[in-house]
């Protein structure tokens, strides 16, 4: 039976409309894949001695300090990014097929998922390193298959917690809250962890206990959705209780208003475009990166932009690259109605331009690092404003990749949305402003190539209306292909 759920998948694949786009998906997923396997395969080897030469004891003990954090973070790298996979169970439902096949075949999809065996990457290559160095072999292998474990326990939280953002945010504002709490020397939870993961070594047979636990969250996903593997499940509505906001005040603003009302509630609504907003909210914290000086590759001059681009587009680049595709679900709808571009694409402009004002003046705790480092930010916050938020609109003309917005409420999720050309339209808005302000700072002075950034910015602000027009035409150009892009179902 599985042989047959693989040769249906493989005929999806394959016939599906966007092939192309599915092959460039697997392509690009390849390449990356293969870096983060040499990535973890150098970290599984160098650690050790990394540690050992900087005199920091047991390099075995200091992984078993900090490795909380590692599962800490793998689960909620998880919850954003790792989509469950995709079954098709409507037509099964109808064939004799005991639904028990059906959901072992989708839960054995995500056992062989990247986000689990990539771990392996790193595990092997230490435990190797560790046998090398005269460890206790039977400990070691132990303690090895004990953190395999417990990543593929992880991978089951996270299907059963998928969605549930009532539970993962005060997890992850716990875990925060620890490592604050242990940089700050307030509170040390490694004290109480790291003897759990040395026991692992010593006593090896514990690592039955993390296996018996990933069989048992196993079994626990296998029953949840088994339970609810019917076809009603789809199409039953979950009652809740209704909730008026007030957004009455943006109707001074227009049609204008209108669009600004609807991408706020959709915001609020749907875990895809809030968890976009808090992407962007993380892009603020990056520049610790660039200005603690805690790796030194990131001290050059033209890294300190770069940092303040990201730092001031967050939201940007997390939502607006996906415009107009978060309203592909109504697009069609909007089109028939006697809508100007210039106001729809004014209220995705207007929702950006104050994004970035807000990210720049909640990120103005980089002052403590200088003002170098916080004008960097205000730099990278014009050169969006002005230059930016228009390339990320003319690139949505292009992109034609619909987003569910309700695909959280499938059990097995959905894909992620990915364009080759909105790929490519993304390199200028980072390499651009980097070859401004080198041009400026070599050429003339630091104070120059800041000059530079912040006045093509001004310019792009001030021809405004005149970009915008060509926008305009664009998307009226592109208008019907996007319309079909939409009604493409893969």
């Amino acid at each position: 039976m599985f042989k047959h759920f693989i040769s249906l998948q493989w005929k999806s694949f394959f016939r599906a409309a966007s092939l192309k786009s599915n092959i460039a998906i697997k392509i690009v997923m390849g390449f990356f894949a293969l870096y983060m396997a040499l990535v973890f395969i150098g970290m599984g080897i160098g650690v050790y001695f990394l540690i050992e030469d900087q005199n920091m004891g047991d390099p075995f003990d200091v992984v078993n300090t900090y490795i909380i954090y590692y599962i800490a973070f793998d689960l909620a790298f998880r919850y954003m990014l790792q989509k469950m996979p995709v079954t098709n169970i409507k037509p099964l439902l109808y064939l004799p097929i005991p639904k028990s096949q059906v959901v072992h075949f989708s839960l054995g999809k995500t056992i062989l998922s990247f986000f689990n065996w990539s771990h392996a990457f790193f595990f092997i290559p230490f435990s190797i390193v560790l046998l090398i160095e005269g460890y206790n072999p039977l400990g070691v292998i132990g303690w090895h298959v004990a953190l395999m474990a417990i990543i593929y326990s992880n991978n089951f939280i996270n299907i059963l917690v998928n969605n549930k953002d009532s539970i993962f945010y005060p997890v992850l504002a716990v875990v925060a809250g620890l490592g604050i709490s242990q940089y700050f020397e307030l509170f040390d939870i490694t004290q109480f962890t790291a003897p759990l993961f040395g026991a692992l070594f010593t006593i090896p047979w514990l690592s039955l206990f993390f296996m018996v636990l990933a069989l048992s969250l196993y079994y626990a996903a296998f029953l949840h959705f088994k339970k609810n593997l019917y076809l009603d499940a789809g199409l039953s509505k979950k009652q809740t209780i209704a909730k008026t906001e007030d957004l009455s005040w943006l109707n001074r603003f227009g049609n204008l208003g209108t669009f600004l009302k609807n991408d706020i509630k959709m915001i609020k609504r749907n875990k895809r475009s809030k968890m976009a907003v808090i992407t962007s909210f993380m892009f603020i914290f990056y520049g610790f990166l660039f200005f603690t000086g805690a790796i030194e590759t990131y001290d050059g001059p033209v890294w300190k932009i770069f940092a303040g681009i990201f730092i001031s587009g967050g939201f940007l680049f997390s939502f607006g690259q996906f415009v107009p595709s978060w309203d592909s679900a109504y697009y069609p709808l909007m089109m028939s109605q006697n809508i100007k571009y210039k106001e729809y694409l004014d209220s995705k402009w207007y929702l950006i331009v104050i994004a970035t004002i807000l990210s720049t003046i909640i990120a103005s705790f980089y002052l403590y690092f200088g003002i170098d480092a916080y004008l960097a930010i205000l730099v990278g916050a014009t050169y969006n404003i002005g230059v930016n938020s228009y390339m990320v609109l003319l690139a949505g003309a292009y992109t034609r990749t619909p987003i569910d917005l309700t695909s959280s409420k499938k059990a097995f999720g959905d894909k992620q949305s990915f364009n080759l050309k909105t790929m490519l339209l993304s390199l200028p808005k980072l390499v651009l402003p980097l070859l401004i302000y080198g041009l400026g700072h070599y050429l003339i002075s630091p104070t120059a190539g800041y000059i530079f950034v912040a006045a093509a910015g001004v310019i792009g602000f001030a021809f405004k209306g005149f970009v915008f027009k060509k926008i305009e035409e664009i998307y009226k150009k592109e208008k019907y292909k996007t319309l079909l892009a939409y009604k493409q179902v893969s």
